[in-house]
């Protein structure tokens, strides 16, 4: 019932940028947390940033201070500032919203880093 769209992502070469953005819509009342994990061929889906309802944000050990996640209320999304991107960044990137007791995904964006 909720679905969550992503917007971003794209080929960027090491050292760049880039900002993905997540929109929830249908029932999304009661949120309780959002945020993005991310899919290299090969490789265990990995937690990169998590928003709880409380404010608190976690990251991934790799991330070093380089992406911060936000949150906009009114809007029902969730941003994630990507900065001094590695080739290692390279993977699908998926959103991820917890609604009451069920999870969503996002349909995933691909982020390629260019060395």
């Amino acid at each position: 019932q909720v679905q969550l769209v992503q917007s971003g992502g794209g080929l960027v070469q090491a050292g760049g940028s880039l900002r993905l953005s997540c929109a929830a819509s249908g029932s999304a009342e009661g949120i309780e947390a959002m945020g993005w994990y991310r899919q290299a061929p090969g490789k265990r889906r990995e937690l990169v940033a998590r928003l709880i309802k409380s404010g608190v944000r976690l990251y991934g050990d790799f991330v070093k201070g380089r992406f911060t996640i936000a949150g906009d209320n009114a809007n029902n999304s969730v941003y994630l500032q990507m900065n001094s991107l590695k080739p290692e960044d390279k993977a699908v990137y998926f959103c991820y919203s917890r609604v009451g007791d069920r999870d969503y995904w996002g349909q995933g964006t691909q982020v390629t880093v260019s060395s």
